[in-house]
């Protein structure tokens, strides 16, 4: 039936040809190879390289018809000639005696994904003697007969059906590439299976033609460069594939940039508070003017310092809001460079540590630097997790002063479930909560009020508060509980949030929902989650209040008002 529908698309598409003189050209692709091609829940096809062989066509000219299907169907398509060229396939010295490859437009990480209780395989020696599921047709299915002939191969038509073998309990592994890998994982709900902590093999990824077809693929190579020139390129891969894919790094631009960007922020920061310590000054300076001025008006006084303290909030935040309008980008730019970079890095290290330890096996240990090696084997890694995180922190820092500076303009006119809302919170930061405490109790109310508002916002607030209260906790036998309860005298929606952490101290309830201040500055807080959090209650109508009790936990309610 598939073949049979392959077929009539290919003699549509060759119809259309005729009728527009024009030559559509076929290209085809896997139909399950997220987030590089796939067809989405509308049977359409969607992706990287989907929108990527699209903005080609555009500006080379070209009509093109991008047909998905099961990837040894592409691969007889590409043979046979119904289909002009492939969008992404990984390159091999073997598969250059068939096809001609473009130049690449990503790279293929592949991994060995296991189970999680079974640690066995941890590197490709350990694959001798196990059962190894792959795709047919694939990279990897090439890459195991050379490898290993005598392998135990388990032969899959979609990298989905790998990874659910491997999940319900069968066979030893699969080999994946970590980032489709991690789509699938994500999106199947796949609990029990991970990659293993290191890919096994890098692999160019790019478009491919019949040998001998070079003149379409010079086409899809000039159309590719122009797309990288004009930052086209760039666009697409940030939309897809963001920072998720490895990028190449070098110890000393992760040096400089850290530099550059700590730096910066400090002065920032510095800046900041002593702008606020002048404002300060202004306006007790104007409110003692005031109130020399009306003394003989005592209502008149109170009302006017009531408004005084809103204006010293608002120039505060304005003031704020310039400040890190003005510097956010500037530190974005270096800090995603960083991030994009550390990757060459990991890739070096992986690739060197096998000659190195070759070397340490035949010669005994010996001078890396100015350590012995058998020391920076193990703390090597280490250091590159470490500045990863720190750099991952400097980009959550900015992105949270960026959502903190921004004008709402959200819809509010949407109504909707807090109930929903709190289960999808929970589903968000399910992994984060599963590593602090093995006891997360909910209670939802039944036939909830809707709330007004806008959804997206609200669930923000809520994993922010989920987020709070796992990381307060010290021991996973300490609990949390999460309710949703309906007030009908005040006609309120309540969430409750109640953990058994270390508590907050009096003197800090009242700051909670200050800019900047965070009792959690050494484990990387930023001081402005509840910050934001509180603004997004205050425009729905709501409140947001804590109780704590030092060292037996703490309760934020949460009250919206019903639709």
């Amino acid at each position: 039936m598939l073949a049979a529908l392959c077929l009539l698309a290919f003699d549509n598409g060759a119809a259309f040809a005729e009728r527009n003189h024009k030559p559509v050209v076929m290209v085809g692709g896997d139909f399950n190879y997220p987030p590089y091609e796939f067809l989405d829940k509308q049977g359409n096809p969607s992706g990287f390289n989907v929108e990527l062989t699209r903005a080609i066509a555009e500006v080379m000219g070209l009509d093109v018809d991008i047909r998905l299907g099961p990837w040894s169907e592409m691969r007889e398509g590409l043979d046979n000639g119904k289909i002009d060229i492939v969008q992404g396939m990984a390159y091999s010295s073997e598969r250059t005696q068939e096809v001609d490859f473009s130049t690449p437009h990503a790279l293929l990480y592949q991994s060995i994904w296991i189970r999680r209780d079974d640690r066995r395989i941890r590197s490709l020696e350990d694959l001798h003697g196990k059962t190894v599921i792959v795709m047919r047709d694939s990279i990897m299915q090439d890459f195991m007969a050379k490898f290993d002939p005598s392998a135990k191969l388990v032969l899959t038509d979609t990298l989905t059906d790998a990874l659910k073998l491997l999940n319900d309990g069968r066979h030893d592994c699969a080999l994946v590439s970590k980032l489709t890998g991690k789509y699938l994982e994500k999106e199947l709900g796949l609990k029990r299976i991970i990659p293993v902590a290191q890919p096994i093999i890098t692999q160019s990824y790019g478009y491919a033609v019949r040998k001998g077809n070079l003149e379409l693929l010079d086409k899809f190579n000039e159309g590719l460069a122009v797309l990288k020139r004009s930052g086209q390129y760039q666009e697409i891969r940030g939309r897809w594939l963001g920072v998720l894919e490895p990028q190449p790094v070098s110890w000393q631009r992760v040096f400089r940039y850290v530099a550059l960007v700590a730096l910066p922020l400090v002065l920032i920061l510095v800046g900041t508070v002593a702008w606020s310590r002048a404002l300060q000054k202004q306006v007790a300076e104007r409110t003692r003017e005031l109130a020399r001025e009306v003394a003989e008006k005592e209502r008149a006084l109170r009302e006017l310092r009531r408004h005084q303290d809103k204006l010293v909030q608002a120039d505060k935040l304005a003031s704020l809001g310039i400040l890190v309008a003005g510097v956010a980008h500037e530190i974005n730019n270096p800090n995603g460079l960083i991030l994009l970079n550390l990757q060459r890095f990991e890739e070096t290290l992986r690739r060197s540590l096998p000659i190195l330890e070759e070397y340490y096996r035949e010669n005994g240990d010996f001078s890396l630097g100015r350590h012995n090696y058998s020391r920076l084997r193990e703390e090597l890694p280490h250091m590159l997790i470490e500045t990863q995180d720190a750099a991952r922190r400097i980009k959550r820092i900015v992105s949270e002063l960026k959502d903190f500076a921004r004008p709402d303009t959200a819809d509010m006119s949407e109504f909707f479930d807090l109930n929903a809302v709190v289960q999808a919170a929970v589903r968000l930061v399910d992994k984060s909560i599963v590593k602090c405490t093995h006891h997360l109790e909910l209670c939802y109310a039944e036939y909830l009020p809707r709330v007004r508002g806008n959804r997206q916002r609200v669930e923000q607030v809520v994993v922010n508060l989920l987020v709070n209260a796992s990381q307060a906790l010290e021991g996973q036998g300490k609990r949390i509980v999460v309710s949703t309860s309906f007030d009908t005298a005040n006609h309120l929606v309540v969430l409750a949030v109640q953990d058994e952490g270390r508590g907050i101290a009096a003197e800090d309830l009242p700051r909670l929902t200050d800019p900047f201040f965070t009792t959690k500055r050494e484990v990387g807080g930023t001081g402005l989650g509840l910050s934001v959090s509180a603004g997004i209650v205050k425009e729905h109508g709501g409140t947001l209040d804590f109780a704590s009790v030092p060292g037996e936990g703490t309760t934020v309610t949460l009250a919206l008002p019903a639709g």
